[in-house]
């Protein structure tokens, strides 16, 4: 059994045993278990990296933008790269829903070489609609990669109810 030299008190060194972290034979994978651990973690979280996240499609969420503006009801969401072909928008159940798919497919060539990259993600976006909206009315345009859906509102005020404050009682 390999043995290490250890300083100990006063720097005098003694040879002790390696009870604890022992050598594998042919030197396998490093010099003790907890390097072949490492290892072994490491490989399966490679292995497994594309089985749980299938590089294929991945979920993809485009940001939104959502105000109320001169009657209207207004969402923007940006969706660069996506053909007007690839979107769906409706309404089901009182919500405006955005839906689609991204393929992207970028290809280079020059000289002596030749690179694709590939992106594809499906995205589901639902957004209550406000109380009156008039979802006959929705009206969407997609320009330049920004998605804009315009849905008509009334103008609803508030209930407001003046509260008076009286003085306490002496």
């Amino acid at each position: 059994m390999p043995e290490i030299m250890v300083k100990e008190n006063g720097g005098v060194v003694t040879h002790r045993p390696e009870a604890y972290f022992p050598t594998l034979p042919f030197g396998l994978f490093g010099t003790n278990p907890f390097g072949l651990m490492k290892r072994f973690t490491d490989e399966m979280d490679r292995n497994f990296a594309n089985f749980v996240n299938p590089p294929e499609f991945e979920l993809w969420a485009p940001p939104l933008e959502v105000k109320h503006k001169n009657g209207n009801f207004i969402v923007t969401a940006e969706l660069p790269g996506i053909p007007k072909e690839e979107v769906k928008v409706e309404v089901i159940d009182e919500a405006l829903v955005i839906e689609g798919e991204k393929k992207l497919v970028k290809e280079t060539k020059a000289e002596g070489f030749f690179r694709t990259e590939r992106s594809y993600g499906k995205f589901y976006r639902s957004i209550p609609l406000p109380k009156g909206a008039k979802p006959e009315l929705i009206k969407a345009e997609l320009t330049n990669g920004v998605l804009e859906v315009v849905i008509p509102v009334p103008e609803v005020k508030p209930a407001l109810r003046n509260i008076p404050i009286h003085a306490p009682v002496k």
